[in-house]
C-alpha cells in the first residue's frame, strides 16, 4: 500500500478494486457495481456500524461504486470525491439514468405529484444530482418519481461563478464532522460544496485540498474566493479581510475577520496558517 492514500484507495486486507490489480496486492479483486444515493443524504462511515465515525456523505444522485456487501451495508468508493467507506445498502439504488441536473438552491423538496400540496420528500441539498425524465408545468420528474420545482435545478454544465457566494448561502448551518449536506457540514465540506457548485472538482479533506490547490498566494494578495489553511482546517475568503468557515468554535458556518480567527486558532494551539491558495 506504500504510496497510496487510504482514504481514497479502494483496498482493505481482504479485497481491492479490480482497477488496482497489478498495483496493490490483495487476496481478491472486485469489479465495481455502479449505484447511486437514493436518500437525500447518507453517511459514509469508516466501518459498517451506524455508531462509527462519519468520514464523508453522499448526496442524492451521487454515484457510489459498490465492491462488497455485508449485513445490510455496502463497501465501496464515492465517485465524486473518491472517498472509500461503508454506506447502508438501503440508501442505494441502481445507477440507471445519468444525472441531467443538479440542485442549485440551498435546499429543495421532491413532491409526490406536480403539486406543492402533495406529500414532499427531502430536503435535498445543493449539489444533489437529479435525472430528469419528464416535465409538467413548473415541475420536472426524476427517475424515482419525485417532482422537483425546475427553478431550483440547473442543467449539468451550467454552474455558479462565485464560490464565496455559494458558501455564504450556508451561513448559520450547524457544524457536523464529515458533513457536506447543507443541514450540517464541516470546514472542508463547505469548501467542497462551494467549488462543486461552480463546476470545480474538489477533494474531501482539508489536507487533500491544500495539496490539490497548488497555486499559492500571499496574505497581502488575498481576495474573495481564496483559501486559508491551518493544520486540519480550511476557510474561504469573502473579501481581503474576512473568512467564511464551518468551525467547531462557533459550531456553525460563520463569517469573521481573518485576523481574529488567526489569533484565536493560534491561542488554542492550532498554530499559524500553513498556506494561502487560489483554487
Amino acid at each position: 500500500m506504500s504510496g497510496f492514500e487510504p482514504r481514497v484507495t479502494a483496498v482493505r486486507a481482504d479485497l481491492a478494486a479490480a482497477d488496482l490489480e497489478g498495483r496493490v496486492a490483495a487476496p481478491r479483486y472486485a469489479a465495481p457495481v455502479p449505484m447511486r444515493c437514493a436518500a437525500p443524504a447518507v453517511a459514509v462511515r469508516k466501518i459498517a456500524d451506524r455508531a462509527a465515525e462519519q468520514q464523508d456523505q453522499l448526496l442524492f444522485g451521487e454515484r457510489f461504486d459498490v465492491l462488497d456487501e455485508a449485513g445490510g451495508w455496502a463497501w465501496g468508493q464515492a465517485r465524486r470525491d473518491g472517498y472509500v467507506g461503508w454506506v447502508p445498502r438501503e440508501a442505494l439504488a441502481a445507477a440507471e439514468a445519468a444525472p441531467t441536473h443538479w440542485v442549485h438552491a440551498l435546499r429543495t423538496y421532491a413532491f409526490a405529484a406536480p403539486d406543492i400540496k402533495s406529500p414532499a420528500r427531502g430536503p435535498y441539498s445543493i449539489n444533489a444530482l437529479v435525472s430528469v425524465e419528464a416535465r409538467e408545468g413548473r415541475f420536472v420528474r426524476d427517475v424515482d418519481g419525485g417532482w422537483f420545482v425546475e427553478a431550483h435545478l440547473s442543467p449539468i454544465g451550467l454552474y455558479a461563478d462565485d464560490a464565496a457566494a455559494v458558501a455564504e448561502q450556508h451561513l448559520g448551518a450547524p457544524y457536523l464532522w464529515g458533513g457536506r449536506d447543507s443541514r450540517g457540514l464541516d470546514c472542508s465540506g463547505l469548501v467542497q460544496q462551494a467549488l462543486l457548485a461552480c463546476g470545480r472538482s474538489c477533494p474531501r479533506d482539508a489536507d487533500m485540498q491544500q495539496a490539490a490547490f497548488a497555486a499559492p498566494t500571499s496574505v497581502e494578495a488575498l481576495r474573495r474566493g481564496d483559501l486559508v489553511f491551518w493544520r486540519g482546517h480550511v476557510a474561504m475568503l469573502v473579501d481581503a479581510e474576512r473568512i467564511i468557515h464551518a468551525n467547531a468554535h462557533h459550531m456553525a458556518v460563520a463569517v469573521e475577520p481573518l485576523a481574529e480567527a488567526r489569533s484565536r486558532i493560534a491561542a488554542a494551539g492550532g498554530g499559524e496558517p500553513t498556506a494561502f491558495a487560489r483554487p
